[in-house]
């Protein structure tokens, strides 16, 4: 069993104690699945107002459905499609302060109003994305941005 101690300070300090609770619960585990699972049910539980977190993986030159918490999603996006799509296709972090400005947005919650998502990248190769939904307008910020790429960098070494 696990117990954290996940500061509710600032964000700074919140990434850093959910990066080490992250890195408590993947270390020594090489499945991927189990990690990305744990990785989802850290963010839900530790990041206020969210109605979606979780994981989409790379799989056969797609992104397809992995571990999340929250309603049920879309399961397979096209590179270059969407959020999670753009994404995975460009390497790049996604902040969307409101999704419906968005080109080509897929909506698999109509609630979500903004999103972040992260590419998870290790060697060159796109492992998967951290896709956070938020029922809020510009829920995201660039303290957001910065502490799940922190995130993504050890989940690179742990899918």
């Amino acid at each position: 069993m696990y117990a954290f101690d996940v500061t509710a300070g600032s964000k700074a300090e919140l990434y850093r104690d959910l990066l080490a609770a992250m890195d408590a619960v993947t270390a020594g585990e090489a499945d991927a699945i189990a990690n990305m699972a744990n990785a989802a049910a850290l963010l839900w539980q530790y990041l206020p107002d969210l109605n979606w977190a979780g994981f989409y993986r790379m799989v056969d030159g797609e992104l397809v459905l992995g571990p999340f918490q929250g309603k049920a999603a879309c399961i397979r996006i096209p590179l270059g499609k969407g959020v999670c799509g753009t994404a995975a296709a460009t390497r790049a972090t996604q902040l969307v302060a409101d999704v419906h400005a968005f080109p080509g947005h897929i909506a698999c919650d109509a609630a979500s109003r903004s999103e972040l998502v992260v590419p998870i990248v290790r060697d060159d190769a796109v492992l998967g994305v951290i896709d956070l939904d938020s029922p809020s307008p510009v829920r995201f910020d660039a303290d957001d941005a910065a502490g799940c790429e922190a995130l993504a960098a050890l989940l690179a070494t742990r899918l």
